[in-house]
């Protein structure tokens, strides 16, 4: 009884602490990992090095690269991820490899012909570098790509760096937890949809948990952050995708994702993606028509039709005075007011979700509060397995 008890409190008392309300914090407050370069250039000095990196790879301005060609560092090609090294293609595009004009670094893409780096990419290579800003949310593809590198790294017994970032939604956990069948780019390891943890924590249990293919692991190091802990709201300074302009997309982005699971637009193809949502045949108080923009949406849902739905960025404003939680509101409601009348759900939903369990919930026209509910054992074994992994309080 003693036991159960222990259990009860500790597991209470977790969820208590990753589910504080956050303090919107400046960016440059934080000191980066990849800022504390006194720390990790004596592991590359003499080697060659690949470097996975992107648009938010920055260092006061500079990309990492760029810098670490200036320090001197040897390296020798570029691994990009979902969207392009420089950031400026539509999510799910194919990207090609090539060269980058700037450094002119051969760039091969992880979002392509292949998501895993294969033996001859990693020919020669004596380290690799990670740095990406993720958004800490399972079904956004950093961590998938982090994931795959890292397996790759531990065949090939090379070494990997992360240089670690603050996560901006790292203040709570919450969602389902992926179940066993369900595993895709957009969900590969059983955590739930909202995990709190940066991406250096996120590789360290990775590793520690043995989720690699063949329960393989690599030879990690992670640079920690300074200045940081996970009852921050980050403000990014770099977009970290096209589809995410600003820090409120950022947060509400956990939520209005599952639309796209869905026949309701987001918003892409507007100035507010993740911001918004609607369709033609829905009621709400604002109204919208998505359109064709290269780069961010490219032949978005609803193209050049209007939509009628809901803006929600200013809800994100007031987030001190919201539960550190994801939002099903907005998908009930969406679904109580079109589901009868369309095919509401589609195949990416579930894929989303990591389980066929919330489309069904949904459909049985379950509350939110009894959808939470179901989550809530899942949850608490993942806070136990998170807990020891976490390098900030």
């Amino acid at each position: 009884m003693k036991t159960n008890l222990f259990l009860f409190l500790s597991t209470w008392f977790l969820i208590q602490m990753v589910s504080a309300q956050p303090s919107l914090t400046r960016f440059d407050s934080i000191i980066t990992g990849d800022q504390q370069m006194e720390i990790f250039l004596p592991l590359l000095k003499n080697k060659n090095v690949a470097v996975v990196a992107n648009h938010t790879s920055m260092i006061n301005g500079t990309n990492l690269v760029d810098s670490l060609l200036h320090a001197g560092i040897s390296v020798s090609r570029i691994f990009s991820p979902e969207h392009g090294f420089r950031g400026n293609r539509d999510a799910g595009a194919k990207i090609k490899n090539g060269m980058d004009p700037e450094t002119g670094l051969p760039v091969i893409s992880l979002y392509g012909k292949h998501r895993k780096p294969d033996s001859s990419d990693l020919k020669n290579v004596d380290i690799v570098v990670f740095d990406l800003q993720d958004v800490g949310v399972r079904f956004y593809t950093y961590i998938s790509t982090l994931s795959l590198v890292m397996e790759a790294c531990a065949e090939q017994n090379i070494p990997i760096v992360v240089l670690d970032r603050p996560n901006p939604n790292g203040f709570y956990v919450d969602g389902p937890v992926l179940q066993k069948g369900y595993e895709s780019f957009v969900g590969l390891h059983p955590i739930p949809v909202v995990y709190g943890m940066t991406i250096g924590e996120y590789a360290r249990m990775v590793n520690g948990e043995k989720w690699l293919k063949n329960g393989l692991q690599c030879k990690l190091t992670v640079i920690p952050l300074k200045k940081y802990n996970h009852n921050m709201l980050v403000k990014l300074p770099v977009k970290p995708s096209p589809n995410l302009p600003d820090w409120q997309a950022v947060y509400l982005y956990p939520s209005l994702c599952f639309f796209e699971g869905t026949v309701v637009s987001v918003g892409r193809g507007t100035s507010k993606p993740f911001q918004i949502y609607g369709h033609p045949q829905m009621k709400g108080s604002f109204s919208f028509v998505p359109v064709s923009t290269p780069g961010a949406s490219l032949h978005p849902k609803f193209e050049n039709k209007q939509c009628k739905g809901f803006d929600l960025s200013n809800y994100a404003n007031n987030v001190d005075h919201k539960p550190a939680q994801i939002h099903l509101k907005w998908l009930i409601t969406a679904y109580k007011q079109i589901g009868k009348k369309t095919t509401f759900f589609n195949h990416y939903f579930n894929t989303l979700a990591g389980t066929d369990m919330l489309q069904k919930q949904i459909e049985a026209g379950k509350s939110e509060k009894q959808i939470r509910q179901s989550w809530q054992n899942d949850l608490k074994k993942f806070l136990l397995i998170r807990k020891k992994y976490l390098l900030y309080p």
